[in-house]
């Protein structure tokens, strides 16, 4: 894991210093880089001629493009890298925290084997300081799996310093603390999303948490794991008809946190499917490989309560996460079948590659009894999101004022979400004969007829959203800005940074 501290010289002795540098054109079309604010004390050591050397070296100064030369004159780091922030911004303007952001994690993700790396990347100011830590340990980020260690591996960037010579040092301080903190919820979320369903499944998902949380040593955080047994006997229908088919039992985790100062309350509810095969409605088995995933809102609730509690944030939060495994033995739920959800309502299987919403909606009922606040839940729900958004996460909800504040949100955090409508025509296309409601309807629009089902299980007046992470977490291309490839952490930086705001009465 890589440590984040502040320091105020950019010239101190490291392995490597990273600066910025922008693109640059004259009025008659020359083009080359201009140093970016930050590298002044670098280049000084340098002799002056660093912006000569990059010109030399052919660097453009194009986003996330890496100039790496070797040090000379002053600059006790042996090697300098220079990140490319963009356009050079107007004058009196600077790089914004997104282009910061993004050029940290290119810049951290190159340094795999160095020690110590000095950043002297603009952050003047707290916002900037918090958007190059998180880069850097977003990009540093590396998942060490279960391979045998080899001597002559090299591991992660072990050690970053930022450099911020702005006013306002105790601002930036905290900007980089925090930084340090949901950074570090969202590389836990990325560690479990990556881990072999071999060694997580719903048992181990479960001790993994409570963990963590006797790890974290803070008495307002607390947990409670409702096992198989106490799942039958509480009614959990959804979560125990598609837990099953496995021989590994479901389990219904949930983590609160409670602070003594807080005035609102709010619940997650996380979709934990271990391991998807379809159940009966097999998969074919191309379309299982990146199904360790399917619990990725489970780790991103877990993670961002964490780091919620980690902070002290002047709010209540529950968290609830549905863990099962989808598997098709022989005591699989079957097309046809109908279940009782925790709550009383019936739901037909029509479809038991449709599990998430049936687990999520049995979490989404007990989550209304807590009486909230705010209501949200995050699933890798449906294939048809990744279909209509790609990488980006779609917002559902009963309330167009919250789905436009989450998708605000996440934009401000470095996340990209995307509001969409639950029209009411399709909400006919779940009725079914045979009990209150089927977990299929329309293949059309099958992303939104999803969020209709998990609407009829919200509490009576309760602001609800829901979040389809699907395409947003897993990367299974090459890496990219802040983005590795495997597990994401999708969602963590929102949720945390909607906490936040709730407790400011936003």
């Amino acid at each position: 894991m890589t440590s984040i501290s502040l320091t105020a010289a950019a010239t101190g002795k490291a392995d490597a210093v990273v600066v910025g540098v922008y693109a640059t054109e004259t009025a008659k079309g020359a083009k080359g880089v201009a140093l970016a604010p930050g590298a002044e004390a670098v280049d000084a050591a340098y002799g002056g001629s660093l912006r000569k050397a990059l010109d030399l070296l052919g660097a453009a100064g194009s986003e996330g493009e890496l100039t790496k030369l070797p040090a000379q004159g002053d600059v006790k780091a042996a090697v300098i890298l220079a990140v490319g922030l963009g356009k050079e911004p107007a004058k009196g303007e600077g790089p914004g925290t997104d282009a910061l952001r993004r050029a940290a994690a290119v810049a951290a993700r190159s340094l795999t084997g160095k020690g110590k790396a000095v950043f002297a990347l603009p952050a003047a100011d707290a916002d900037q300081a918090g958007a190059v830590a998180t880069g850097v340990l977003l990009g540093a980020y590396a998942y060490q799996g279960l391979k045998a260690p080899k001597k002559d591996a090299k591991g992660p960037l072990a050690e970053a310093v930022v450099a911020s010579s702005g006013a306002k040092q105790a601002a930036v301080k905290r900007a980089v603390e925090r930084a340090g903190t949901v950074s570090g919820a969202v590389n836990l979320a990325r560690d479990l999303i990556n881990t072999p369903p071999s060694h997580l499944y719903p048992k181990t998902f479960a001790e993994r948490v409570q963990t963590e949380v006797k790890d974290a040593g803070i008495a307002a955080l607390t947990v409670e794991v409702l096992d198989e047994k106490a799942l039958a006997k509480g009614g959990y229908g959804g979560i125990m008809g598609i837990g099953q088919g496995s021989a590994k039992p479901p389990r219904l985790v949930r983590l609160a946190y409670r602070h003594p100062k807080a005035k609102k309350h709010l619940a997650l509810v996380g979709k934990g499917i271990t391991f998807d095969t379809g159940g009966i409605s097999l998969k074919p088995s191309n379309a299982m490989d990146t199904m360790k995933s399917d619990m990725s809102g489970a780790a991103a609730v877990f993670a961002a309560t964490l780091a919620v509690a980690k902070e002290e944030v002047p709010v209540n939060v529950t968290a609830y996460m549905s863990l099962a495994e989808n598997m098709p033995g022989g005591g699989a739920v079957k097309v046809s079948d109908v279940i009782t959800m925790y709550g009383g309502k019936t739901v037909e299987i029509m479809n038991t590659d449709a599990e998430g919403r049936v687990v999520m909606a049995d979490a989404l009922v007990r989550a209304s009894e807590d009486k909230p606040d705010v209501l949200l839940d995050v699933a890798t729900l449906t294939g048809a999101q990744v279909l209509a958004l790609d990488r980006l996460s779609a917002v559902m909800g009963n309330d167009d004022e919250l789905r436009t504040r989450i998708v605000d949100t996440a934009k401000a955090t470095g996340e990209e979400m995307w509001p969409m409508p639950l029209p009411e025509y399709l909400r006919e296309t779940i009725d079914t004969q045979s009990a209150d409601l089927s977990n299929m309807g329309s293949r059309m629009g099958g992303m939104l007829v999803a969020g209709l089902f998990l609407r009829e299980f919200v509490g009576a007046g309760i602001p609800w959203a829901h979040l389809d992470i699907a395409g947003a977490s897993f990367n299974d291309k090459g890496a990219y800005g802040d983005t590795p490839k495997g597990g994401t952490g999708a969602a963590v930086r929102t949720l945390v940074k909607l906490a936040e705001d709730l407790a400011a009465g936003k």
